[in-house]
């Protein structure tokens, strides 16, 4: 369409011209400015139409990856009960299996409550109630809980978390933001591998550290990733569980506390997140 009207502008331009050289001025004058108003509507329009199909392709992603995140938890819970019912096991093996499905379910409420905390946070109908809390005994409590989700009986998340420092916030909203922070350095480090979670005072404000050792994050995706739905790749092969939702909340989330987040390269390899409260 942009092109038909270039060529009957050209045409029409032309016409004019060949009938009224006396007009050629005016003619170009005006063509021009009618060229330079089409491609500013063409530059919009094909902006536009990009920002949809990105918009659809990262809605995609996110069904795409919501359904395996809860396919694989109702799956194994499915399997462990099923194993319960149907076959004559001992006091220590019914245990271990329906303490498997806990730890399944766990991670299904945790999705369930990212998604209903990154609507809530989207449509502007969540107020972050606020009041003192000791936020050294919240990561510890979060941390150990990790712990188990992460690799057995080995140590895996590496805590240095100074006492009794206290903020004033919303205790369930920055619990989101720890528990995203640490899943996410243990979900893209390799299996077993160290993740660090530092808490401290400096300067009289509290600062989290959490840094893994796992590929990294390239230089021109570090805001990125605070977008909802980003995730690097397509959903179909990669191999990360995830769905986007987890730093776009702890963006969210430290933005209505007034809190700073940085990521930084780990050197030799991962990245480090860092939050500083104020």
């Amino acid at each position: 369409m942009l092109l038909y009207a270039l060529v009957q502008l050209i045409s029409w331009g032309a016409l004019v011209i060949k009938l009224q050289p006396s007009r050629m001025a005016m003619v170009v004058g005006e063509g021009a400015v009618f060229v330079f108003l089409l491609g500013i509507g063409a530059y919009f329009l094909h902006r536009s139409i990009r920002k949809e199909d990105n918009l659809h392709e990262q809605q995609t992603n996110f069904l795409l990856s919501v359904t395996h995140e809860l396919k694989s938890p109702l799956a194994a819970i499915k399997l462990s009960l099923q194993t319960i019912v149907k076959r004559d096991l001992d006091k220590a093996r019914q245990t271990t299996l329906l303490s498997n499905s806990l730890k399944d379910i766990e991670r299904l409420d945790d999705l369930v409550e990212n998604m209903l905390l990154a609507t809530k946070i989207e449509n502007r109908s969540y107020s972050f109630p606020k009041e003192q809390f000791n936020l050294s005994e919240l990561i510890v409590k979060i941390t150990d809980r990790l712990q188990i989700h992460s690799c057995g009986s080995a140590q895996m998340i590496k805590t240095q978390i100074q006492p009794d420092i206290m903020v004033v916030g919303d205790s369930f909203a920055l619990s989101s933001v720890v528990t995203n922070l640490i899943e996410n350095a243990i979900k893209y480090s390799g299996p077993c591998a160290e993740v660090s979670v530092n808490l401290a005072l400096e300067n009289g404000s509290a600062f989290l550290r959490v840094a893994d050792k796992g590929p990294g994050i390239p230089d021109n995706e570090k805001m990125l990733i605070f977008d909802k739905f980003y995730r690097v790749g397509d959903e179909r092969v990669r191999k990360t569980k995830g769905t986007g939702l987890g730093l776009f909340i702890v963006k969210e989330v430290l933005q209505n506390h007034d809190a700073d987040i940085s990521v930084k390269d780990n050197v030799p390899q991962g990245a480090i997140f860092e939050v500083t409260f104020s």
